[in-house]
């Protein structure tokens, strides 16, 4: 391995996008969170049963460099 692969690696990007989905319903959404910060969870309006109700992080999608 060269010594320029090691200097010049990529950094993390700071932000990732998850899915959340409904425990509910299984709507689904995505959103943006800090890497290091815990998994979400939020109460937010489900238009599937026209409630608020719980959405929990299912998985990560993507890396999102802001």
């Amino acid at each position: 391995m060269f010594l320029t692969n090691v200097l010049l690696k990529k950094a993390k990007s700071k932000h990732i996008m998850v899915l959340m989905e409904s425990v509910v319903s299984g709507h689904k959404f995505n959103a943006v969170r800090e890497r290091l910060a815990d998994k979400l969870e939020v109460l937010r309006y489900d238009p599937y049963i026209q409630h608020e109700s719980l959405y929990k992080e299912r998985k990560k999608i993507k890396s999102i460099k802001k």
